[in-house]
């Protein structure tokens, strides 16, 4: 046993590896199988990157047999070598390199903290950000957030070293970082690149080494491989397609997106994305929360980087602030868009977490968040008990497969933590935490999915089906953007979205040859009834149905 002991002692790094390795799998890949692609966006994406894989053009987008200039090809690419690597397009082979992405973003923070402060410290705020709830899901959801986000990541972290490392691997951590930057513009276009410049901008201010960002062998060599990365893409699809690609993805996809445009729509408050992060960091959010807060009131923050902890804690703070600037200025915003920001939160989730778990530091602040949080557990688990008694019968059906696992975890969890917190057990807080999220994540996802499909997903699917068998093309009826029908129908025909169409639009449809229309079951009215058709099948939103020649 001692033998034992030593030897992991001495590779102690590679054990830890290894473990984070073990929980990522849990966390990031287990069971992405087991669930279809959800609308709207990721069946969406997963079908242009099927058509992208099928045809061999791996420049030009399409989406429903029509050019897509909203986005670049970053994702896409990785789809298609996940495809060609498993050798099959299906839901697992979607998610797969997304989950990649995420657990690539995990093991830069983890070697970030590792490198400035200690291995202690890196598995906490990597083991943070993989369970943070916003950047969990996304990274099991085949979009593309998580492909800027740990591009970001990876600038970000390769910057950040520029000040930590010797002088003479300086150009290769600022090569890196012009590296990842470009990749995060192939990603998602513009704030692939002003949140890493913008941020090392800031930065230099504050450390007083802004000529450095411009030594030729960091600058020079840096731009050419960004550019290298960056241009030829754009270049070649200006060739191509201008002047409809500059007006599509130059100006209406990133300047007025940034700006605020009625055609794109999805404009939210200033202070948006703060009630965001209140969700999206949970677990986490009221710990750090609650210690920023004391902070506050104490005066107790660090604006000297006399250690390289408190650089750290600087440099990120700086990051954060910024990278939330950034995305609360644009007038168009989607939950997704603030996704890069959790790396850096995670950061400073794990120093006041190290501090905690190690030192006791911020307990009686802390402490008060586990009750609450445990409070809330508690409750929501004894709630979850009597559901029948006040849900709809049909809804508590709904949920009656994910109900044992939610009220175990919620019981368990919530009832651990406040005895941990009561007896100072601060590291078993931090791992009943991590444990929950993990199992909720590898256990309950395909369950939570599959309740959300129940509300017409199911039926859309079903319907596609269908129409795939039977060789029958679809038109929906005054709805639009279900892309579900475009995966799972897999034709050659485009699926057509009559969202503005009327009731004589509708009997055009019913008179086309070999043609499925599907209708929402509350749109179906006496102008509707009047027409002549048969109902092929009956979901619980939708009905399906085929005009009668």
């Amino acid at each position: 046993m001692q033998k034992v002991k030593v030897f992991i002692q001495n590779h102690a790094e590679w054990f830890t590896v290894l473990g984070l390795c073990i929980l990522f799998y849990f966390l990031f890949f287990h069971n992405i199988w087991s669930y279809a692609l959800m609308d709207v966006d990721e069946s969406r994406y997963v079908s242009m990157s099927k058509d992208m894989f099928n045809s061999k053009d791996f420049l030009t987008l399409y989406l429903n047999k029509e050019f897509f200039f909203e986005k670049p090809p970053l994702y896409f690419w990785s789809e298609c070598l996940s495809f060609a690597l498993w050798s099959k397009i299906t839901e697992a082979t979607a998610r797969f390199p997304v989950a990649l992405y995420g657990t690539l973003s995990c093991f830069m923070i983890y070697i970030l903290g590792r490198k400035i402060i200690s291995r202690t410290y890196g598995v906490i705020s990597s083991l943070i950000l993989a369970t943070s709830l916003e950047f969990l899901i996304l990274a099991k959801f085949a979009i593309l957030d998580i492909v800027l986000a740990s591009c970001v990541t990876c600038a970000l972290c390769f910057g950040i070293l520029t000040y930590f490392v010797k002088e003479n691997n300086k150009k290769y951590m600022w090569w890196l970082f012009y590296i990842f930057s470009g990749l995060a513009v192939l990603a998602k276009g513009i704030p692939g690149f002003v949140i890493p410049f913008g941020s090392m901008f800031f930065i230099s201010i504050y450390s007083k080494n802004f000529k450095e960002l411009f030594k030729p062998q960091y600058f020079i060599v840096g731009f050419l491989l960004f550019f290298g990365i960056t241009l030829p893409w754009h270049i070649i699809m200006l060739n191509i397609h201008d002047p409809l690609f500059f007006n599509e993805y130059i100006m209406k996809h990133h300047v007025a997106r940034f700006l605020g445009s009625n055609e794109i729509g999805r404009q939210q408050p200033f202070y948006f994305y703060l009630l965001t992060i209140l969700w999206g960091f949970f677990p986490w959010i009221l710990s750090v929360l609650s210690v920023f807060i004391h902070k506050i009131i104490k005066k107790d923050f660090i604006f000297k980087a006399e250690n390289n902890t408190q650089k750290l804690m600087v440099f990120a703070g700086i990051i954060t602030l910024f990278t939330l600037l950034f995305f609360s200025s644009s007038k168009t915003k989607l939950i997704t868009y603030i996704l890069p920001i959790y790396p850096i939160l995670a950061l400073l989730g794990g120093y006041i977490w190290n501090k905690y778990i190690k030192n006791n530091e911020y307990s009686s602040t802390i402490n008060i968040t586990v009750y609450i949080i445990g409070g809330i557990f508690i409750i929501a688990g004894i709630a979850a008990l009597f559901t029948p008694l006040y849900l709809p019968q049909e809804l508590n059906s709904d949920i009656s497969d994910a109900k044992p696992l939610c009220i175990a975890l919620l019981l368990i969890t919530g009832i651990a933590t406040v005895y941990f917190a009561k007896i100072k057990r601060y590291a078993n807080i931090f791992a009943s935490y991590v444990i929950f999220m993990l199992l909720l994540s590898a256990f309950g996802t395909g369950l939570f999915f599959n309740i959300d499909y129940k509300f017409g997903q199911n039926d859309l699917m079903k319907f596609a089906q269908i129409a795939k068998e039977n060789n029958k093309t679809i038109t929906c009826y005054r709805f639009s953007h279900k892309y579900s029908l475009i995966y799972y129908r897999d034709g050659n025909e485009p699926i057509v979205y009559g969202k503005e169409f009327n009731i004589e639009d509708l009997k055009r449809e019913l008179n086309k040859d070999n043609n499925y229309v599907i209708i929402k079951k509350k749109q179906i009215d006496d102008d509707i009834e009047k027409l002549k058709y048969n109902i092929i099948d009956s979901g619980r939103r939708y009905v399906l149905v085929e005009g009668i020649k």
